[in-house]
C-alpha cells in the first residue's frame, strides 16, 4: 500500500468516527485508563478479554458512551413513549410520474414474486429507481419513480465514478511497481474528473507532492478549494497548509488557522496535530498549553491504538544539513551492497544475519521496506537453527497475525515457551502477554507478572511496559503508581511509543506525579510524531536524493507544519541552498529564516547557528550583529557548540555587536578548541592572528622615542657602558674579517686535472641589457 493510502486510511479512521468538539473533550478527559493500548474497566470485566478485542471495541464504546451522555434528555423522552413511537421512521418517498404520481411508496412491495424493502432498478433497462405504491405491483400496476431524471443521471454518474475509483485503488494497493501505480492514478484522475470526492482527495495530494503525477501546485489548489466547498476535512486541512506556506496563494496565517480549525472539527488528524503544535509554539495564536494538550492527546490516542504487538514501522530521521557538514557520518541508511552481503551470509546459514534481516523486514526502516513474508522466512531459518530470538519473534508474528502469517494463539504460545525456556526476554514477555490476556492458556496474573519481571530484568522494553501497566491498573498486584512510573520511564528510555503515551497520560492528569501540562504535551507530541504520516519523512528524503527538490520541499513543509523539527530544518536547508524553484528567489531566505527559527526553538544547534549567520550577514533580514551575538551565545551556552564559540570569539575580536575585547576573544577561541578537535586548526590560526594584532596594538599604544629617552644607560649597564659596547663591536668586526679572509683563500686542485674550459659568452643579442 502506498503512503498516500496509509495517510488516507488514518484520516478516514477518525472521520468515520468523528465526534463534536465537546464529545472529543469528554471522550478523552478520562484517558488515564488507557494504558499500554488497553482500556481496563474498574469492574475488571475486560481483564479476561483479549487485547485485540479491547482494541477493536474500545473506540466504539467510548463514542457510544459520549453520545449517550449528550442525548440523555432525548433518550429519556423516548423511553416514556410507546416502542412504536420510539422507532426511527425512514423518510416517506413520494412516487414521481408513472401510474401513481404523488402517492407514497409502499415498502415492502411485491414484484416478480420478490419483496423489495427499498427502491429498485429491476425490470428497467435505463437503470432508474422505482417503487410500487401498493403491496402487489402485478395486481394493481401502481408505481412511480423514486428519483427525477436528473437525479437518476447524477446517481448513475457517481456509480460509474465509484467503479473507476475502485479499479484504481485495487491496482494501487496490489502493486508495488511505480509504473503500475502511475496507471492507477490515471483511473483516479478519471474518477476525480467525475467529481468523486475520495478520488479528488487522492489526486489533489498527488499533484501537491508530485507522487506518481507531475507536480502542479495550482491544479492541486483548485481541487482543494472544490473539496473544501464540499466540506472535505482533508481538503480544508490542505488548503490551510497552502495559505500557511504561501504555495500557490498569498500567505495568510489567519486563513490557514480557519481552514485548519474546520479540518480538525471534521476529524482530520493532521489538522489536529498542526493546531496542537501552533498552540504549543504560539504560531498565529496565543500560546496555550492546555489547548495544545487537547489536540495532541486526541491524535496520540489514535496513534497509540494503532500500535501493534510487533511495534509498527521504524521512522528514519535524516537531517540534510548534517549530511552535508559531515559526509562521512552514518545516516542510518544501509547501503545496497551491505544488505546484499547480509543476505549472502543469511543464505550461507549465518543465524545472526538471518535474525537481523528478519527484524529489518519486520519493522522496515534504514532504507529497507517492510516485508512480513521475508521476515517470516528469515525467522523460520534462524528458529530451525535453534535461535531463541527468532522463535520469540515468530511468536509475536503469530500472535499479531497478518496477510502472511495467520493469527494463532496456540502456535504463538509454543514459540514463546521455547524462547522463554532458553531465557530469551522477548519470549518471556510474549508468554506474560499470553497469561495476562488468556491467549491459548487460562488467565493467570501471577505467572504474567513473573514473566514480565524476568523480561524487564533483562532490559526488554515490552516487559517493562506491561509490568508498569499491571502496577498502574492493579492487575495481579496492588496499585502502585510510583512503580508504574518507574517501569514506564525505563520503557521510554528504550523508545517504546506506548511508554511515552502512558507517561503523557500520567503527567496530563497528575496521576502518581505532579501534574505538568508542558511535560504531557512534549510526550504526546513525541507519540504523535510516530504516526503513519511520519513515513513521509523518508519519501521526502528519497525525492531529494532523486533530484526532485520541489517535491521534497513541499513534503517537508507540510511535516514542518505538523511540528517535526527534522522537517523544519530540512525545508530550511533546501530553501537556503536555493534548490527549490517553486519558491521565488526573493522569498527563499525569509522562508528559510522562519523554519530555522522554528527548528532552533526545538533545540537544533545547527539551526540556532544558522539564525546567527542570517542576522550577521543580513540573509532574509537586516544585518543585526546584536541579535546574531544572542543566537551564537545561546548555541554556545545551551548546546556547547564549538562553531558558536568560535563566532563569539571573532565578534569579540572585531567588536561586532559587543564591545571589543581581545581577552574575551581569546577565551572563546580556547573554549572552541576544547569543545571540538575539528576546531583546533582554525583556532590556532585565529590565535596567531590575534597575537599579531595584539602586538601591533601594543606598539601603536606606546611612544618608542619616549621610551628610549627615559632609559638611563649609566644606571642600566654601569658608568663605563660605552667601553663595553666598543669592545663588543670590535670583536664582532674582527670575527667578520677573519671569516671573510678564510673564504678567499685559494683551494689547491688535485694533480692531473685540467683547468675547466671557460664557457663561451653568449652572442650579443642574447646578452642581458646593461
Amino acid at each position: 500500500m502506498s503512503l498516500l493510502d496509509e495517510e488516507g486510511n488514518q484520516d478516514e479512521s477518525l472521520e468515520s468516527k468523528a465526534l463534536s468538539a465537546e464529545d472529543q473533550v469528554k471522550d478523552h478527559s478520562a484517558g488515564t485508563r488507557v494504558v499500554a493500548g488497553q482500556i481496563f474497566l474498574e469492574s475488571g470485566k475486560s481483564d479476561s478479554q483479549s487485547e485485540n478485542e479491547d482494541n477493536f471495541h474500545s473506540r466504539e464504546e467510548e463514542k457510544e458512551s459520549s453520545l449517550e451522555e449528550l442525548n440523555s434528555l432525548e433518550m429519556s423522552n423516548l423511553l416514556n413513549k410507546d416502542l412504536e413511537e420510539a422507532e426511527i421512521q425512514s423518510p416517506v418517498l413520494t412516487a414521481i410520474g408513472g401510474t401513481a404520481d404523488g402517492e407514497p411508496c409502499h415498502f415492502p412491495f411485491l414484484f416478480m414474486e420478490k419483496e423489495y424493502a427499498e427502491c429498485t432498478a429491476d425490470g428497467r433497462e435505463d437503470g432508474r429507481l422505482w417503487c410500487a405504491t401498493t403491496y402487489d405491483y402485478k395486481k394493481d400496476q401502481k408505481w412511480g419513480f423514486c428519483e427525477s431524471e436528473e437525479q437518476s443521471n447524477k446517481r448513475r454518474q457517481m456509480q460509474e465514478a465509484e467503479d473507476v475509483y475502485q479499479i484504481g485503488m485495487k491496482i494501487l494497493n496490489e502493486s508495488s511497481k511505480k509504473a503500475q501505480k502511475k496507471v492507477a492514478y490515471q483511473y483516479l484522475l478519471k474518477a476525480a474528473d467525475m467529481n468523486h470526492t475520495k478520488a479528488m482527495e487522492k489526486v489533489s495530494y498527488a499533484l501537491l507532492f508530485g507522487d506518481y503525477l507531475k507536480q502542479n501546485i495550482q491544479s492541486s489548489k483548485e481541487l482543494f478549494e472544490k473539496l473544501t466547498e464540499e466540506g472535505s476535512p482533508k481538503g480544508q486541512m490542505a488548503l490551510g497548509f497552502l495559505y500557511a506556506s504561501g504555495l500557490g496563494v498569498n500567505s495568510s496565517q489567519a486563513k490557514a488557522l480557519v481552514y485548519y480549525t474546520f479540518g480538525a472539527l471534521g476529524g482530520n488528524l493532521i489538522a489536529h496535530m498542526i493546531l496542537g503544535y501552533r498552540y504549543w509554539a504560539g504560531i498565529g495564536v496565543l500560546q496555550s498549553c492546555e489547548s495544545a494538550l487537547t489536540h495532541y492527546r486526541l491524535v496520540a490516542n489514535h496513534v497509540a491504538s494503532d500500535i501493534s504487538l510487533t511495534g509498527g514501522t521504524v521512522v528514519q530521521r535524516i537531517r540534510l544539513a548534517d549530511e552535508v557538514e559531515n559526509p562521512g557520518m552514518a545516516s542510518g541508511m544501509l547501503e545496497e551492497d551491505l544488505i546484499q552481503y547480509y543476505q549472502f551470509l543469511a543464505e550461507k546459514g549465518d543465524v545472526q544475519a538471518q535474525v537481523g534481516l528478519g527484524q529489518l523486514h519486520l519493522h522496515g526502516g534504514r532504507g529497507v521496506e517492510q516485508n512480513h513474508q521475508r521476515a517470516f522466512e528469515y525467522f523460520n531459518q534462524a528458529a530451525n537453527a535453534g535461535n531463541s530470538h527468532a522463535m520469540a519473534f515468530l511468536g509475536k508474528m503469530y500472535s499479531e497475525g497478518s496477510d502472511v502469517v495467520p493469527q494463532s494463539n496456540e502456535t504463538a504460545l509454543q514459540y514463546f515457551k521455547k524462547a522463554a525456556d532458553m531465557g530469551n526476554p522477548v519470549g518471556q514477555s510474549g508468554l506474560g502477554m499470553a497469561y495476562l490476556y488468556g491467549r491459548g492458556v487460562p488467565v493467570n496474573y501471577e505467572l504474567a507478572l513473573k514473566y514480565f519481571q524476568k523480561a524487564a530484568e533483562q532490559g526488554w522494553v515490552d516487559g517493562q511496559l506491561q509490568l508498569g501497566s499491571m502496577y498502574y491498573n492493579g492487575i495481579g498486584v496492588k496499585k502502585d503508581y510510583k512503580q508504574a512510573l518507574k517501569y514506564f520511564n525505563l520503557a521510554s528510555q528504550g523508545g517504546h511509543i506506548l511508554a511515552f503515551y502512558n507517561l503523557a497520560q500520567m503527567h496530563a492528569t497528575g496521576t502518581g506525579v505532579m501534574r505538568s501540562c508542558h511535560t504531557a504535551v512534549e510526550l504526546f507530541k513525541n507519540v504523535c510524531e510516530r504516526g503513519r504520516w511520519s513515513e513521509r519523512l523518508m519519501t521526502a528524503y528519497n525525492s531529494y536524493k532523486d533530484g526532485d527538490s520541489n517535491s521534497a520541499v513541499v513534503q517537508y513543509l507540510l511535516l514542518a507544519e505538523q511540528g517535526y523539527e527534522v522537517a523544519q530544518s530540512n525545508a530550511a536547508f533546501i530553501l537556503d541552498q536555493k534548490e527549490a524553484s517553486i519558491v521565488g528567489e526573493n522569498e527563499t531566505y525569509p522562508r528559510a529564516l522562519l523554519h530555522w527559527n522554528r527548528a532552533a526553538s526545538q533545540g537544533y544547534t545547527v539551526a540556532r547557528i544558522k539564525l546567527g549567520d542570517y542576522h550577521f550577514y543580513g540573509f532574509g533580514t537586516d544585518v543585526d550583529y546584536e541579535t546574531a551575538f544572542i543566537h551564537y551565545r545561546l548555541a554556545s551556552e545551551q548546546q556547547h557548540s564549538a562553531q558558536a564559540m568560535f563566532n563569539l570569539g571573532y565578534m569579540h575580536e572585531k567588536g561586532l555587536g559587543i564591545k571589543q575585547d581581545i581577552h574575551l576573544a581569546k577565551r572563546f577561541y580556547d573554549m572552541a578548541a576544547e569543545a571540538s578537535p575539528d576546531a583546533q586548526v582554525p583556532v590556532f590560526l585565529a590565535l596567531c592572528k590575534l597575537g599579531v594584532i595584539y602586538s601591533l596594538q601594543y606598539i601603536r599604544e606606546i611612544n618608542i622615542r619616549e621610551v628610549f629617552s627615559h632609559i638611563d644607560m649609566d644606571q642600566l649597564l654601569g658608568p663605563e657602558w660605552d667601553l663595553y659596547l666598543m669592545t663588543i663591536i670590535a670583536l664582532l668586526l674582527g670575527t667578520i674579517i677573519a671569516y671573510r679572509q678564510r673564504q678567499h683563500q685559494a683551494i689547491p686542485r688535485p694533480a692531473g686535472l685540467r683547468p675547466a674550459v671557460p664557457q663561451q659568452e653568449p652572442p650579443p643579442e642574447h646578452q642581458p641589457p646593461q
